[in-house]
């Protein structure tokens, strides 16, 4: 296996220049998706809802605390039996999908579609496991007008290796943890080994998860010594293409921060402790600072 491994990394060898126009793309979409008037970056609020009526609006008082632009009191959103249904106040002007509306039941499956907008400030209904709650978008942020960009390690192909890919006989459920406390089940269909330039007669193991029902690709949530210093702490994502003939194509150049290194407000799923690596991997995006 260990020979298998080593030969799997020399067959990366140099990088071509098609490689490095993919990753400079994959950096171009990720920044435009990240700076979108609907991108992380504009998350700026999420509210747990309690059963019963729960007020909105710019009113100090209000539970649910929208920007000053917004109206005094927007109206009440309602949690019944984990349902969502929203009635605007009288003086407030709001949207859903464009059109106006006074009520409206939120949708958790929808996401922004399906939620309201209300001077600039969309709110939409998220589901975490047993809670309910509203996620705010402000593209107005200071966040989003303020970003001044992504940073990443040097592009290196050392890190852009041939992982070998082993299928479990059923797919196994994973307790993936996130920022709330909760355990998450995903799906795994098998795990990955692979060996990195520098490190003779040592291999390392990480174990993916389907992110979709759609099943496209590969999701690996890890952490890696880097996060000590150099990346986010609680450690990164990486998404890859699905495994051909047993060999996955495992490039940490593409390696990025999770939301929550973008907003407060995002629910991310943490590494489990069979992905914590340790080994440094200075490949992809680099630690962004949230609070200076």
């Amino acid at each position: 296996m260990r020979a298998l491994l080593l030969a799997l990394v020399l067959l990366i060898g140099s990088a071509p220049d098609s490689w490095r126009a993919e990753i400079d793309k994959y950096r171009k979409d990720r920044l435009e998706e990240l700076t979108a008037p609907d991108g992380w970056l504009a998350v700026q609020g999420l509210f747990w809802l309690h059963d019963g009526a729960n007020i909105a609006g710019s009113d100090p008082s209000s539970e649910i605390r929208l920007p000053d632009r917004a109206a005094k009191r927007l109206g009440t959103f309602t949690l019944t039996n984990t349902q969502v249904t929203f009635s605007a106040d009288p003086s407030a002007s709001v949207t859903s999908a464009g059109a106006p509306v006074t009520t409206l039941t939120l949708e958790p499956r929808q996401g922004e579609q399906g939620g309201i907008t209300s001077s600039g400030v969309t709110l939409f209904a998220i589901r975490r496991g047993p809670k309910v709650g509203l996620r705010m978008l402000d593209p107005d942020s200071v966040a989003r007008t303020t970003f001044k960009g992504l940073k990443y390690f040097p592009l290196d192909p050392a890190y852009r290796v041939r992982a070998a890919f082993t299928p479990y006989a059923t797919p196994k459920q994973v307790p993936v943890p996130n920022v709330l406390g909760q355990i998450v089940e995903m799906e795994s269909p098998g795990y990955v080994e692979f060996a990195l330039k520098g490190q003779p007669g040592k291999t390392y193991r990480l174990e993916p998860v389907y992110e979709t029902p759609e099943k496209k690709d590969l999701f690996f949530i890890f952490k890696d010594l880097s996060s000590r210093k150099e990346t986010y702490e609680a450690g990164r994502f990486l998404h890859t293409p699905l495994p051909v003939d047993r060999v996955v194509d495992l490039d940490f150049n593409r390696a990025y921060n999770p939301p929550c290194a973008f907003t407060d407000f995002a629910t991310c799923p943490l590494p489990i402790k069979e992905n914590h690596l340790d080994v440094r991997i200075p490949a992809g995006e680099l630690r962004f600072h949230l609070h200076p």
